[in-house]
């Protein structure tokens, strides 16, 4: 293959990552797929394709969904131990993110619902909520009717909008606010100041670190303020684990605000949080070192501001 195919190819190459994580929600199967159409790229009759850039998109789309319509897939998300992979800001995969829609769709909470989507219906939902594809296109790439596209954009718009809680936009420093007052409150002993910033309906999720079989699941004000004091108590037990006492630092991931534990440069746990109307509505704990692969490598190459504590 010769250069100006491979520079072809690179050119689309952060746009299909973007797709392809938007469509399985993990960094390294995006990484996967984009690395395989490259290699269909190169097999292929490139004089007979006229447009590159809807032929590679077509390929990406289709091999992301051959993987969630895979049995080896629907058997790792069904059993309830599947979160979406955490992103650092500035990762090339959050893009496009000019409109609200856009950063929406690539938002832990809504990459989580989109899970109960057919693979189709998800499909054209990030083709034309985060990419903007006029339905006759989609219709093209997903080898339906320009009606089924709308359909079944139409059908996973309303169920997201339906069963999406919080997520508020906020700006930086309203977040930055919300975050240490809540920090303040998760290690200051009250549990009654730490009820007081949930919203009424407050949950939370936690990974268990990767060692429980299922997610660990939490509701009501109280029973999430549990978890939040337990989770940010360091205790001995902990310190082995994690291999040293972590630095606590705020970061965006997703475009949500979230709190990072870190020890000697490497992320070790990840909480990220999202508001509605100034309280905490739900908040999602990361800390299965698969999980946090990609934002560690991430970490490892960013300039933080110090630890808003040290524990």
């Amino acid at each position: 293959m010769d250069s100006a195919a491979i520079d072809r190819f690179e050119a689309s190459r952060d746009r299909l990552a973007s797709l392809a994580y938007r469509l399985l929600g993990s960094a390294a199967d995006a990484e996967d797929a984009v690395q395989d159409a490259f290699l269909r790229w190169q097999a292929s009759d490139r004089e007979r394709i006229e447009v590159p850039e809807a032929w590679l998109t077509k390929v990406v789309t289709n091999l992301c969904l051959d993987r969630l319509r895979s049995a080896q897939a629907r058997h790792e998300r069904a059993v309830g131990d599947w979160l979406p992979e955490p992103l650092l800001e500035g990762d090339p995969m959050l893009g496009p993110a000019d409109t609200f829609e856009q950063r929406e769709s690539v938002s832990l909470a809504v990459l989580t619902l989109m899970e109960r989507l057919s693979p189709v219906e998800r499909a054209a939902y990030v083709l034309r909520e985060a990419f903007l594809y006029p339905h006759a296109e989609i219709a093209g790439i997903l080898d339906i009717t320009e009606s089924a596209s709308q359909q079944h954009v139409h059908r996973a718009r309303r169920r997201i909008v339906a069963e999406r809680r919080g997520g508020d936009e906020v700006d930086p420093a309203s977040a930055r606010r919300i975050v240490e007052e809540f920090l303040a409150a998760a290690t200051s002993g009250r549990t009654e100041r730490l009820v007081a910033m949930l919203t009424a309906d407050a949950t939370a999720v936690s990974d268990g670190a990767g060692l429980a079989r299922r997610l660990l699941r939490y509701e009501t004000r109280e029973r999430v303020a549990s978890f939040v004091r337990a989770g940010f108590r360091l205790t001995p037990a902990k310190r082995r684990l994690a291999g040293g006492s972590p630095t606590i630092h705020i970061a965006l991931i997703n475009g949500a605000p979230a709190v990072l534990a870190v020890i000697e440069d490497r992320v070790v746990g990840a909480v990220t949080f999202e508001i509605s109307d100034g309280k905490v509505a739900s908040l999602r704990g990361i800390a299965a070192a698969d999980r946090l692969a990609r934002l560690d490598d991430a970490w490892g190459r960013h300039e933080p501001e110090a630890p808003v504590n040290s524990a």
